[in-house]
């Protein structure tokens, strides 16, 4: 019975899409003639996998399914990894599991880290005594196979994987645990061809060793990486200045280390990129291609560049996005889009094309096959609809339109508000920014009269460890265009904020999904906190290092309307908007 149904699940090829509704964006699937096989029902939809599966995002749990929609393994999981060897990991209760083709837990015990199988294991870790954690692997039924013993470990490839014993001393290793060579160096980095990368000193020079530690090519770089196809990416600068160049299996320079950037593409070449600007190297490249030879074959022309596959390459010159054949052009019989991004060639001939963060599908003659709509139906005769506003390459925002609204006045004062607050303003379109900016937004829930509105954005200046997320909701009333603000929903003259607060307070007090919060740093609400409203609850929320760590996000507190009843003005134009 297995068999046949891994057989029509096999057969019949699925692609994820996301739409806009009135409930956010949702994730389903459509076949490759453009027909939705899945309804869109999924927070978060991935691709299917070799195997069959999918992995499936809903009230925050993932879950595996298969081509009919039907559940494998139900939405539970905090995460689901890739499918391997017949296994993938997952994660429950901050543990990983191992899971089997059926959606099966395999094996009794837990560990803190998993990673997937290759060569019949898998590297796991977990604390030992002393609280230090330690790295081993398990086999296909999750039983340790190499005991949790090293301070580090790489996967299996091609019978063989990297440990680190201990300080200054590691190890290349079968599937039995049984050393091949042990290696006294301060680092010893993944093999490659036969080579290793290694240093004698933490922070000296990276050269290569063989597999049995005879050095090969003496350190003399800033670092290296594995061999890949007898050539291997290098970098001589240690600092901010890039200068990455090619070597050969010799030591020999194939690609002079003059450059801000190199990337190994398969099929014997490379994306080779300049600085966009040589005064701040890490705004990023423009590459051109070379071959492994270290000739070049194209102008530095491309922002983007993805490694081959059947053939060819998606590249992108900012403006457009098309493929590329082995020599750099134009790949002949395929389409070229609009916009920055990348092309993805399927195994039946379907292009998934990536383009300015939106997804959609075509066939090699361009026609597509399906696309995102753009335009959300509340009721009629209102509906909000996609405008995309893209001035400079580093710059994009979608904002919504508010239409269908009788007084034509009040319309054009909410979308006005509307762009202002999604940033649409002017940029030039031929500058080099310092930061890169996107923008979306979301339909987050509409009833009666109220349409409440995510505009979301993203700010990140060149060169950060991470940019900064942004989050607003508005909350319009369709029939007149009001904008509502927090005081609006109680009652004049009463004191919210101090309920609010209180309430908040105890959130973070006596609710252990609020340790984050950084102690002492909440201090109450302000009356004019970011908030959202829902059909049963409020909700408040606070940005980004207000009260908790970057990783938080943005920290969101429930206070069901009961708790606030007598609060609320119930008669007012806010609560009756979407209430009563």
């Amino acid at each position: 019975m297995a068999v046949n149904r891994f057989f029509s699940v096999r057969s019949r090829v699925l692609y994820p899409i996301a739409v806009k509704t009135t409930a956010g964006t949702k994730w389903g699937y459509i076949n490759n003639n453009g027909t939705v096989a899945i309804r869109p029902q999924y927070e978060y939809a991935n691709p299917f996998q070799l195997i069959g599966y999918a992995v499936v995002e809903l009230n925050r749990g993932q879950g595996l399914i298969d081509s009919s929609g039907a559940y494998v393994a139900q939405p539970v999981y905090d995460y689901i990894g890739s499918f391997s060897e017949g296994r993938v990991p997952v994660i429950k209760g901050n543990n990983y599991r191992l899971m089997n083709e059926s959606g099966e837990l395999v094996g009794e015990q837990s560990f803190s880290y998993m990673a997937e199988l290759h060569d019949g294991r898998a590297v796991v870790s977990a604390p030992q005594e002393g609280g230090d954690s330690k790295y081993g692997y398990i086999d296909r039924q999750g039983a340790v196979a190499i005991p949790l013993q090293y301070e580090d470990a790489g996967d299996f490839s091609h019978g063989r994987a990297l440990v680190k014993v201990k300080d200054h001393e590691f190890a290349l290793i079968l599937p039995s645990g049984v050393k091949l060579a042990t290696y006294n160096y301060a680092f010893v980095g993944q093999p490659g061809d036969g080579y290793l990368p290694f240093r004698q000193t933490e922070n000296g020079k990276t050269g290569y060793i063989n597999e049995l530690g005879t050095v090969v090519i003496p350190p003399r770089y800033a670092m290296a990486l594995p061999f890949e196809s007898g050539r291997a990416i290098i970098n001589m600068s240690e600092g901010v200045d890039n200068q990455y160049g090619v070597i050969d299996r010799q030591g020999n320079t194939v690609i002079k280390p003059i450059y801000n950037d190199i990337l190994q593409l398969n099929n014997e070449r490379f994306a080779v990129g300049k600085a966009r600007n040589t005064e701040q190297p890490y705004i990023g490249s423009i590459y051109a291609l070379f071959d492994n030879a270290g000739k070049q074959l194209t102008d530095f022309i491309f922002t983007e560049i993805d490694p081959f596959k059947h053939g060819v390459a998606s590249a992108s010159d900012g403006k457009t996005t098309f493929f590329i054949d082995g020599s750099g052009k134009a790949a002949p019989d395929f389409p070229v889009f609009n916009g920055s991004g990348n092309l993805v060639l399927m195994d039946d001939g379907i292009i998934q094309v990536n383009i300015d963060q939106r997804t959609l599908y075509a066939l090699r003659n361009g026609r597509i096959v399906w696309q995102p709509a753009t335009t959300i139906p509340l009721r009629t005769p209102y509906r909000v609809k996609e405008e995309k506003y893209k001035p400079n390459r580093d710059y994009l925002v979608y904002y919504p339109i508010v239409e269908g609204m009788g007084d034509v006045a009040a319309e054009h004062r909410v979308n006005k508000k509307l762009r202002e607050l999604s940033q649409v303003k002017p940029i030039d379109p031929e500058a080099q920014l310092d930061y890169s900016y996107t923008g979306d937004f979301n339909v987050a829930w509409f009833h009666k009269n109220l349409l409440v509105l995510e505009l979301t954005g993203y700010r990140f200046p060149f060169g950060a460890a991470h940019g900064m997320p942004s989050q607003i909701y508005s909350h319009i009333n369709v029939t007149n265009g009001q904008f509502y603000e927090l005081k609006d929903l109680f009652k004049p003259g009463s004191d919210y904020v101090k309920t609010l607060s209180r309430l908040v307070g105890e959130q973070i007090k006596n609710d252990p999904q609020y340790d984050y919060v950084f102690p002492g740093s909440y201090t109450g609400i302000k009356p004019d906190q970011p908030f959202y409203v829902t059909e049963h609850a409020l909700k408040l929320y606070f940005q980004p290092y207000d009260i908790a760590p970057y990783a938080a996000g943005f920290p969101t507190f429930s206070i069901p309307y009961s708790q606030i009843e007598s609060l609320i003005n119930k008669q007012g134009d806010f609560w009756r908007s979407f209430h009563g």
